[in-house]
């Protein structure tokens, strides 16, 4: 076994190595302006919906910077990780293999397990230092009078944290699977391509490519933006990852031969669809949002909980109509925090619905309570409490006139050009070259 002084020299190692990777740096300079584009331009359109240039009264109640600000400047770390992480990952492991320090560092007793920890540990601390361009545009935007709700901030940055978690352990596992750098690239990429890929088609195709497209990382990404944490997203998340990196591990034994390794991911694989599967199961979750848009008023909610048996929804609209969209994020969302045992099934012969008006029962929602069944065409939060109220036997709660009014803000994103575009880049680079210059003395 390797001694505590070992895995410290790993450690300093790692760093040192990301240090001086060229496409550490890149990726750090263009978080700037990636950063500013998108809160700049998100600025802008936060104050023309909230009234400036014209009237906006009823829009600016309902703004909020969750959906205005904050999760949009975040879509840049989606592009980040997307497409600059995995680069900067695969330079991390595939460089070893290059230079021949894999190979020195297992003739040392070094686990591979324990290497690929190392490596996935430091990259996460990159990763939380390109995190420093969001932390200016949340200090511009209060600076302008605009306000933050810190778990709705806190939320959305685990949400990321886990989805760059997810591409460095696939980086990884590329980097140690391929022999070439460029190889690895690709099928990164290739897995990337291939989770927009199931979107498209459980957009069309519905059913179980709908359940299983709920766990990619756009989707997970999508349900953190509402401010809604879930906690079978986050262990299905914490599986994957794990299963990517101990796959990494394994290719790194370079003395196994091929057939071992391939049997060992096969494994892997199989163990990491079971974990995925069991996370399905656990149907905690946590509204953290600030105008707490995923759950029901109080006395729905406390009604709804009341309801211990079954209820299954039949839906006959098609995955591309607006009423299926709607229905699904304004209530159906809700319900599955709230019922005890719901099961919804969306009913449809085509992708748009364009065809299927004629027949007499498109549009048509079912309900389905211990036995007793009614219809209805309403897609709205309302005309579904109705039917589920009419089921149950009980009655309406009055409607609460108490509501969460937003925080519209007409303000310029003042010097945001400067500090995204002009200040960060050159602090990077003088950074870079300061580093630079002190390991070559």
């Amino acid at each position: 076994m390797p001694s505590p002084d070992a895995w410290w020299w790993l450690l300093r190692k790692e760093w040192r190595e990301l240090m001086t990777s060229r496409s550490f740096w890149v990726m750090l300079v263009l978080m700037g302006p990636l950063v500013g584009v998108s809160f700049i331009n998100a600025v802008r359109a936060y104050a023309e919906a909230s009234g400036k240039g014209g009237p906006g009264a009823g829009l600016a109640d309902a703004l909020f910077p969750l959906d205005g600000i904050v999760a949009p400047t975040f879509s840049a770390y989606e592009i980040a990780a997307s497409f600059l992480l995995p680069l900067v990952a695969i330079r991390a492991v595939g460089g070893d293999r290059i230079s021949g320090a894999l190979k020195l560092e297992l003739q040392q007793g070094m686990p591979p397990l324990s290497m690929i920890g190392t490596k996935a540990l430091v990259l996460g601390a990159g990763w939380l230092l390109a995190g420093v361009p969001i932390a200016l545009a949340c200090i511009l935007w209060v600076s302008y009078g605009g306000s933050l709700y810190g778990p709705e901030v806190v939320s959305l940055a685990v949400g990321h944290l886990l989805n760059a978690g997810l591409v460095i352990a696939v980086a990884a596992a590329a980097a140690a699977l391929a022999e070439n750098p460029s190889t690895a690239a690709i099928l990164v990429l290739a897995f990337t391509v291939g989770t927009w890929v199931l979107g498209f088609v459980a957009a069309f195709q519905g059913g179980l490519w709908e359940q299983i497209v709920r766990y990619t990382p756009s989707e997970m990404l999508q349900t953190f933006r509402r401010g809604l944490v879930r906690l079978d997203l986050m262990l299905a998340m914490l599986a994957l990852i794990a299963a990517a990196l101990v796959m990494a591990a394994s290719w790194m034994r370079l003395g196994v031969p091929v057939r071992h390794r391939a049997l060992d991911s096969i494994y892997i694989i199989a163990v990491a669809l079971v974990l995925g599967f069991g996370a399905s199961f656990a149907h905690r979750s946590w509204d953290i949002s600030e105008n707490a848009r995923n759950s029901f008023d109080e006395a729905d909610g406390e009604l709804l909980e009341k309801i211990v048996a079954p209820l299954k929804i039949e839906v006959h609209l098609a995955p591309e109509d607006p009423r299926r969209f709607d229905l699904e994020q304004q209530t159906l969302t809700k319900l599955r925090r709230t019922v005890h045992s719901l099961t919804v099934e969306y009913v449809s012969a085509t992708a748009t619905g364009l065809f299927e008006q004629a027949d007499a029962h498109y549009g048509e929602i079912w309900y389905d309570l211990g036995g007793k069944r009614t219809v209805g065409r309403s897609a709205t939060t309302d005309g579904v409490l109705d039917a589920i109220y009419e089921l149950a036997g009980v009655q309406p709660p009055q409607e609460s006139e108490v509501g969460h009014r937003g925080h519209p803000l007409a303000a310029e994103p003042t010097g945001a050009a400067a500090v995204f575009y002009v200040i960060w880049p050159l602090g990077v680079f003088g950074l870079g070259f300061f580093l630079q210059r002190r390991r070559l003395t």
